[in-house]
């Protein structure tokens, strides 16, 4: 027999709770990457609650039960994947401090996969779409916020010297620059030669 700990004050057992919660995270974590993938492959027109719950494989009245807007479901999901990221860029430097030129690299590629394309159509969306501009505009910001903080972390750059955090926002620039010239082409050759020479840029900077 269950003690009274069993049961909390609902009434509903437990055990029975708690598997219905982890079915929730599950079904939310699966609509958020099918929401990135939906904006990065068919931009904000072509992406729909709809199209992202056929995607997740829920029905769209789940969907709308954990995200009520097409607004807050995109920017919570561009969200959720850049926190994702950016646990796993932290993570692949965890053992050990990494050669400069590759956090470089790894921070150049930030920009250069579906999450990037997602967001890219989210700023699009927004400069139309007067109820997302606020979301995505402090979306940006935060963001922008935690990769710079990462950055300056990862390639130990010291910035009470003048014009360090200057060079390390540059490189984020230019990394969101060549992000945003493989959207249209296969900017592979070019990006290593930039990349190398940035990695020199910043090696010069930094020491």
């Amino acid at each position: 027999m269950g003690t009274m700990t069993d049961t909390p004050q609902g009434g509903i057992p437990r055990a029975r709770q708690e598997p219905k919660q982890a079915r929730s995270r599950v079904t939310r974590r699966h609509l958020l990457e099918a929401a990135v993938s939906c904006l990065a492959e068919h931009g904000w027109a072509g992406s729909t609650v709809g199209v992202v719950a056929e995607r997740a494989g829920v029905s769209r009245g789940a969907a709308q039960h954990h995200f009520p807007t097409r607004e807050v479901l995109f920017t919570a999901a561009v969200e959720y994947v850049s926190e994702e990221r950016s646990t796993a860029l932290r993570e692949l430097f965890h053992s050990a401090p990494a050669p400069r030129p590759a956090v470089v690299e790894a921070l150049v590629d930030l920009y250069t996969g579906a999450l990037f394309r997602a967001a890219l159509q989210l700023w699009v969306a927004a400069s139309n779409e007067e109820q997302l501009r606020p979301r995505v505009t402090e979306l940006e910001a935060r963001v922008g916020r935690e990769t710079h903080r990462i950055a300056v972390e990862l390639l130990g750059a010291d910035e009470s010297v003048p014009g360090v955090r200057e060079t390390v926002q540059g490189l984020l620039d230019m990394a969101r620059g060549l992000g945003l010239a493989n959207v249209l082409t296969d900017d592979t050759a070019r990006r290593a030669r930039v990349v190398a020479q940035w990695s020199r840029i910043i090696e010069d900077a930094l020491t």
